[in-house]
């Protein structure tokens, strides 16, 4: 039988499983489906339709699946969908898709939030996220696997944050920052690769190297960027990560690239 304190408010229709814990003062409402193992402390809201996969443990005053901040949402049947293994920590907000993007939020699998962080309505966040205390994530942004977003910071609507990539704390980011960079200012620059994260991650002195020799080909002051990013690729057409970078910006987005300070001052 499913763990229930007795001042958990639990609408009848929502499905939750047999081994889940839900604490004193949740509040739980109809479409919601809490799986295996999920472990809700005390005081938390889920509502609106909204999955949360199992293993996942959320802490006290956490809001899940409520109306998007959009002045647009009209009540459409939009979805929150969590996965697996997340920790989901204290006054961390996350909202579901619009008519206007996907009708969906997407979270994937063993990812953090920390304190007072926010994932605004469609965004995609993938496997092995950190957003730290009160990040907030602008509406449809996609955020790719082992991304870690420093305390403070804000990321603008639509922009795509690569995978291994560090955006260190208060930084505003509106532009799409490159797989394996790390980013930090007001407005955020470049500032070059997340060489610390590569390396806690078991990426080899090759692999980084290449890596290196790439970026500083790509963000040079030479010939114009799309010479550079035919050049690098052709140079690295075999190397799985310098190539993950050129699909990257090669991609359709609605935001630039986020690029280095120059020598000048100005943007590269």
């Amino acid at each position: 039988m499913t763990d229930v304190h007795a001042t958990a408010v639990i609408d009848a229709a929502a499905k939750i499983a047999d081994t889940a814990m839900i604490g004193p003062y949740c509040v739980i409402g109809p479409d919601v489906v809490i799986g295996d193992d999920v472990c809700l402390k005390s005081h938390v809201v889920v509502d609106g339709h909204t999955t949360i996969g199992a293993n996942t443990v959320i802490h006290p005053f956490a809001s899940l699946g409520l109306q998007p901040q959009h002045a647009r949402y009209k009540g459409e049947a939009s979805t929150l969908v969590i996965g697996e293994n997340n920790t989901i920590r204290e006054h961390v907000t996350m909202h579901p898709g619009t008519e206007n993007g996907r009708m969906a939020t997407t979270i994937g699998n063993n990812c953090l939030f920390m304190v007072g962080s926010h994932v605004a309505h469609d965004c995609a966040v993938a496997d092995d996220v950190i957003l730290t205390n009160s990040v907030a994530l602008g509406g449809h942004v996609v955020v790719d696997e082992f991304a870690i977003i420093g305390g403070l910071s804000g990321i603008h609507q639509y922009v795509r944050v690569g995978k291994h990539s560090m955006i260190g704390g208060c930084s505003a980011v509106e532009s799409d920052v490159i797989p394996y960079g790390s980013v930090k200012g007001n407005r955020a620059r470049l500032s070059g690769l997340n060489v610390i994260g590569l390396r806690r991650r078991g990426f080899s002195r090759e692999d980084i190297r290449s890596l290196r020799t790439a970026y500083g080909l790509l963000f040079s002051q030479g010939g114009n960027m799309a010479e550079r990013i035919s050049e690098v690729a052709d140079l690295f057409i075999d190397h799985p990560g310098v190539m993950d970078i050129i699909d990257f910006i090669r991609s359709d987005s609605s935001r630039a690239i986020c690029q280095p300070v120059s020598s000048n001052g100005n943007g590269g």
